[in-house]
């Protein structure tokens, strides 16, 4: 057995970061697909979560982020009050060289075999017009355009609830939900953090940003000029004054070097698994540095997808990613009353949720049968 194997059979039955219900290995030659489906938990239904497709350094790096990131999408599911599981997919490769028709199609096979027990969707590298090719193969894409009977670009709700957990953040912190006067630092205003800015601009606030890419940075300042541009994400978290700290690109953000240096006093942003390990919640509460939760506050998203398996209504969609703001304050309370930081408080919250699905399903097993006579 290899060593890539043995860490990542270690890391998917061990208790504290595995627990996985099942994780398919997909292979397709003829169009050079490899893909990861890790289905974490189907407790309170189907297990729903994006399809990532990303140039990984190397094989277990895919299958470990596909890990971690079916795990968020069972708490963030809880969480977000829908009756839904976590899964998440990766495709390895770059997109831009490797994504074919025919790769996506074949993808969409495989999603299809699992009949129904993971429903996929976008996510870094996927868009739209490539969730309408995945439902060609299987009727569990979600994320598709509304011409093809899907909710359409699910980051407009995934920005709003980011905002309402920034919201929530204000009230908990100085009393009051607006962010009129606050100084946000937005790391990549791409697909969810151009809409963030928006709505902070709205609310009066003052924005700093940054992005890798030059023509994400265009599209936002030829919109809104008094936007404040920081030459890398290093300067962004030392911008002298910041109130607010939203990572918007990749994972890890929040780490031993980054944490030291914030000069925020919230960190709350759309980017997905933003603590690099477990002890960076400590040293946020350390630093007096209020977390809002990245699964928590980032659930706009999920709730938009989740709602095109009952027939796509975007007002009731927004209407549930507003509600973002109680439960972010409700993690925030739990929290202080038990003394943990935010993120523990979430995890305790949502695993409360996946304990009482199961505990129901197992009582409902094990009840007796019912003569029909």
């Amino acid at each position: 057995m290899t060593e890539m194997t043995d860490g990542v059979l270690h890391t998917l039955f061990r208790s504290e970061q595995g627990g996985h219900e099942q994780v398919v290995l997909c292979q397709d030659r003829a169009t050079g697909l490899k893909a990861v489906i890790a289905i974490h938990s189907t407790a309170l239904g189907p297990a729903l979560g994006g399809t990532r497709f990303h140039a990984y350094a190397s094989d277990e790096e895919a299958v470990l982020d596909a890990l971690n990131l079916s795990r968020g999408m069972s708490y963030k599911n809880a969480l977000a009050g829908l009756d839904l599981g976590g899964g998440k997919a990766v495709i390895i490769g770059d997109p831009d060289v490797l994504k074919s028709e025919e790769l996506l199609l074949a993808y969409g096979r495989f999603v299809e075999s699992l009949g129904g027990r993971y429903v996929t969707a976008c996510d870094v590298g996927t868009y739209v017009a490539d969730m309408d090719v995945v439902a060609r193969e299987t009727r569990w894409a979600t994320g598709r355009s509304p011409e093809n009977g899907g909710a359409g670009d699910s980051s407009v709700l995934t920005a709003f609830g980011v905002f309402q957990g920034m919201r929530a953040s204000a009230q908990h912190l100085w009393g009051d939900p607006t962010l009129r006067g606050r100084k946000v630092a937005v790391a990549g205003v791409g697909k969810v953090g151009h809409y963030l800015v928006e709505h902070l601009l709205e609310d009066g606030a003052e924005v700093v940003i940054t992005d890798v890419r030059e023509e994400s940075l265009r599209r936002v300042l030829d919109k809104h000029p008094q936007v404040t541009v920081a030459a890398d994400t290093d300067a962004l978290i030392r911008t002298e004054g910041l109130d607010i700290y939203a990572p918007c690109a990749l994972g890890g953000a929040l780490n031993d070097v980054s944490v030291p240096a914030l000069t925020a006093k919230v960190v709350c942003g759309a980017a997905n698994n933003q603590l690099a390990h477990p002890g960076v919640e400590k040293d946020l509460a350390d630093r007096g540095i209020l977390y809002a939760p990245d699964y928590v506050v980032n659930a706009g998203g999920v709730i938009q997808v989740a709602d095109e398996l009952h027939g796509f209504d975007f007002d009731r969609c927004k209407a549930k990613a507003t509600k973002i703001f109680d439960t972010t304050l409700e993690i925030f309370a739990r929290a202080k009353a038990d003394g943990i930081p935010p993120a523990a408080a979430a995890d305790r919250i949502a695993e409360q949720r996946m304990a009482d699905a199961r505990a129901a399903k197992a009582a409902k097993g094990s009840a007796p049968a019912v003569d029909p006579s």
